[in-house]
């Protein structure tokens, strides 16, 4: 049984693990919704950071991930890391962050991306290439000396988990999984078979 009874915790440790030499963007994580109808739909996203409350990523609102999650505010994330042979797996409940996190992240992001969020309408169809970068290009015209303000129409979501699983590899695909589920009071954690 692992030591820590606390998940987040040991998430953290598996994070900066990952994070160690890590080949590639160890804060990509596969996001899983599903829409009204039941239909599935992962892509990856960048989880920007977590805490006590959960797991935070952000997006444009009128995204199919965003369409999703406001009809059925539930999703999964799976971080996998093959570097170190980790994966993490996480279910929750899914809430758009308050606008003051979400101005502070959009002011933290490079320039070139706080244009970018203006320009694309994220999940539309787009005649061609060209039309995205005329729109880039006239919304860096209109911003030409001044801060880039946050859209509307784009900020941050949080997941709260209600389980979290650990999965280590192991020899003879004989893996370590552990699955921490929320209850009153804390978590039950619990060892799976692999």
């Amino acid at each position: 049984m692992p030591s820590e009874t606390d998940p987040l915790a040991r998430f953290g440790d598996v994070f900066a693990r990952a994070a160690a030499d890590a080949p590639f963007d160890y804060t990509a994580a596969s996001l899983a919704t599903a829409d009204a109808a039941g239909q599935p739909s992962v892509r990856i996203v960048l989880v920007r950071s977590f805490d006590e409350e959960g797991f935070l990523f952000y997006t444009n609102y009128r995204s199919r991930k965003a369409a999703d999650l406001d009809v059925n505010p539930r999703a999964a994330l799976c971080f996998y890391w093959p570097w170190i042979d980790e994966q993490v797996r996480i279910e929750g409940t899914v809430a758009r962050a308050g606008t003051a996190l979400s101005d502070s992240y959009f002011a933290a992001r490079p320039r070139g991306s706080q244009i970018g969020a203006w320009a694309s309408e994220q999940s539309q169809p787009v005649e061609d290439r060209s039309v995205l970068e005329r729109r880039y290009l006239e919304i860096e015209r209109h911003y030409d000396g001044q801060p880039v303000p946050r859209p509307p129409h784009w900020g941050g979501y949080r997941l709260a988990p209600a389980t979290i699983e650990f999965w280590k590899a192991g020899a003879y695909r004989l893996h370590d999984r552990w699955r921490y589920t929320r209850e009153a009071g804390g978590w039950r954690v619990e060892r799976l078979n692999p």
